[in-house]
């Protein structure tokens, strides 16, 4: 039985600005049932603070706490390595690095930069990690979905720069293991006793999965038919985050 579930957000808990029907009824579910939970995410565009309160304003009742974001993973092996990033990321996270040495930069950071994923900034990138700084990423998704469309995300421009500079990222948010296992740290529990439900096949799935957690995908969010074939791994399917919940409560009976 499981002792903890982890949870993706966008395309898991809402699409857009609004929740995905029985998503917060489901995250209440779980509340009620003692289980520990936590809210795992590579989102770039939105702070910690930013991201609770979106959920709060939805209906989810939860603790800021319980968020795990890549970007902070980021920020904490930045200060661990002394590194001074050139961080090409959203405006909306700037705020969260802004007490963090960028001056002279030894490092690179690149998450979800959005229109300033342009020449000039990924020449730069280039530029450093072709003179030998290490490229930091916060995952390489392919694509996220947003208003009822996929967009471009990351991972492409993470890829052009390694590609470029000859180089390989470090991966610090899903699907690292090491994610994972910050995120499992914080709970009293093993990895054996977690379960991880996400939208995306490669950075929750197979991730949590190489992590040593149990993993579920939904068919919401940036899921696409025959997604669940792209990995030859044994995991659980389902149409929503509210079926996902509802098996986990009815096998703890």
């Amino acid at each position: 039985m499981y002792k903890a579930i982890f949870f993706d957000i966008s395309g898991v808990l809402y699409d857009g600005k609004q929740s995905i029907p029985g998503a917060v009824e489901a995250i209440a579910a779980v509340r009620d049932s003692g289980l520990d939970f936590r809210f795992v995410t590579n989102t770039s565009r939105r702070t910690c603070a930013q991201i609770y309160q979106d959920l709060t304003l939805m209906g989810f009742d939860i603790e800021v706490s319980q968020i795990y974001t890549a970007p902070a993973a980021v920020k904490a092996l930045l200060h661990q390595r002394q590194w001074r990033p050139y961080c090409l990321i959203h405006r909306n996270i700037e705020s969260e690095f802004a007490d963090v040495e960028q001056s002279d930069p030894n490092a690179v950071f690149v998450a979800d930069a959005e229109e300033r994923f342009c020449y000039e900034y990924l020449d730069r990138a280039f530029r450093l990690c072709q003179a030998g700084a290490p490229l930091i990423a916060v995952g390489m998704n392919r694509y996220f979905k947003q208003d009822g469309r996929l967009h471009l995300d990351a991972g492409p421009f993470i890829r052009a720069i390694e590609y470029a500079a000859d180089t390989e990222a470090i991966i610090v948010g899903k699907p690292s293991v090491d994610f994972f296992s910050q995120v499992v740290a914080s709970t009293q529990f093993g990895v054996e006793s977690v379960l991880m439900i996400g939208d995306d096949v490669f950075g929750d799935v197979e991730g949590a999965l190489n992590a040593g957690l149990d993993a579920c995908l939904v068919r919401t969010g940036k899921y696409q038919p025959g997604d669940e074939n792209r990995i030859d791994r044994d995991f659980h399917c389902v149409d929503s985050v509210a079926e996902a919940v509802e098996k986990v409560l009815k096998a703890q009976h």
